[in-house]
């Protein structure tokens, strides 16, 4: 059986700190809205008066210190999700700043490939792609040459995405939106928070953003909720979200939850737990296979702003085994063997394993990459430290007995 290292029992004690302050704000968050069992009727149509879409909205804001939350089944993605902030808030004409390399799904919605069909770009709005540094003295120059007149909105990726940066912290988070609203206090910071919340007992709404979005079968979900997104922000940004995923004068007042608020709404009670095993999976595999000679990021002793551990392997077969030994033990699908696919969004074959009890929930055991070098795994999830120690505990054998 695979022990814990007393080394990483540090990590885990402070880990157990966030799951019990977020839990705490969980609570509170619950108590606030009143929810009722009777709210969980399955509602159909234009979902008029839905009590449970609209308490759920309410936990929602409440737990990010939020004005005013949009968390709806009909948001399809993470992707889905920053998509209608972007074009609730940018217009023709205006400038958006993309803070660092973005995500793969991501380029095509500001037109980084070309005008694609409904891309920002075909609207008229361009971007610009800055240099991605936590440095003040950097951070000055960056944003005294590049925030124009017509500059409107800067967009902030926390998670590291395909890219070997580190992820941001929420107090790096606070140091750039300090920085850039100082040449431009009407500047609106849009944060993609997906993979990020819960692992701090902060989120990026307190560091000063705006707005910010994310995904329901990640953090938040809690292997529970079994789709969906949410934006959580200003009033009048939210508000401009809602226009934008259903019509001007319609909004939030439509849009029936389908009977699925009781499913997100059970996912976030248990998300500050979930993400805290996530969390502990992450640095104990970080632990174990840096021994074995993977490259890994961040180590296990290192502050995480999510639950994604990043593997450089620098090997092609290496990887494909590894993301087909997580497929083997996922509790869905684990007979079915990996192979690299060129996916929706993507601009490279990308191995990807995700036997979970959601399509795609990547707050279960999950990893996935692109099939080029340097043959990277972005490693997440785990609903439970159990489950994650018997994969490690597989890995750890493999690796050390020179399985590759």
């Amino acid at each position: 059986m695979l022990k814990i290292p007393q080394d990483v029992k540090t990590q885990f004690e402070f880990i157990d700190t966030v799951v019990y302050q977020n839990a705490h704000k969980v609570q509170k968050a619950f108590r606030e809205a009143q929810i009722s069992y009777s709210d969980f009727v399955f509602t159909t149509g234009y979902g008029y008066g839905d009590t449970a879409r609209d308490k759920m909205e309410t936990v929602f804001a409440s737990y990010f210190g939020a004005e005013d939350a949009l968390v709806r089944p009909q948001i399809v993605s993470g992707t889905h999700a920053i998509t209608l902030g972007l074009f609730a808030v940018l217009r023709p004409g205006d400038e958006l700043l993309v803070f660092g390399n973005p995500y793969k799904t991501f380029e095509e919605v500001i037109g980084k490939r070309g005008k694609n069909q409904g891309s920002l770009q075909e609207w008229g709005i361009n971007y610009k792609i800055l240099p991605f540094t936590t440095n003040p003295e950097e951070l000055e120059v960056i944003f005294q040459n590049n925030i124009q007149e017509n500059t409107k909105m800067l967009f902030i990726q926390k998670s590291r995405g395909y890219d070997l940066r580190p992820t941001l912290l929420n107090e790096e988070i606070k140091l750039i939106i300090q920085i850039a609203k100082k040449y431009s206090s009407k500047l609106v910071v849009f944060v993609d928070n997906c993979y990020g919340e819960m692992v701090e007992p902060s989120e990026p709404i307190e560091m000063g953003a705006d707005l910010i979005a994310g995904s329901l079968i990640k953090n938040l979900g809690a292997g529970i909720a079994p789709t969906g997104g949410y934006l959580v922000g200003k009033k009048e940004l939210i508000e401009q979200a809602a226009y934008r995923l259903t019509a001007p004068g319609l909004g939030k007042e439509v849009g029936p939850s389908l009977g699925f608020a009781r499913d997100i709404l059970q996912g976030v009670y248990f998300a500050p737990k979930v993400v805290g095993e996530a969390l502990k999976i992450a640095v104990l595999l970080a632990y174990f296979l840096e021994k074995t000679g993977v490259e890994v990021l961040p180590d296990a002793y290192s502050k995480r702003g999510d639950i994604v551990q990043t593997l450089i392997f620098r090997d092609r077969e290496k990887m494909l085994k590894f993301v087909q030994t997580v497929q083997e033990y996922s509790p869905i699908d684990n007979f079915v063997t990996i192979e690299p696919a060129l996916l929706p969004g993507y601009d490279s074959p990308v191995v990807m394993a995700s036997g979970s009890f959601v399509a795609g929930s990547s707050i279960d055991l999950s990893a996935d990459g692109p099939f080029v070098p340097p043959y990277v795994v972005y490693f997440q999830g785990g609903i439970a430290l159990e489950y994650g120690m018997l994969l490690i505990e597989s890995f750890y054998r493999k690796f050390s007995s020179n399985y590759f």
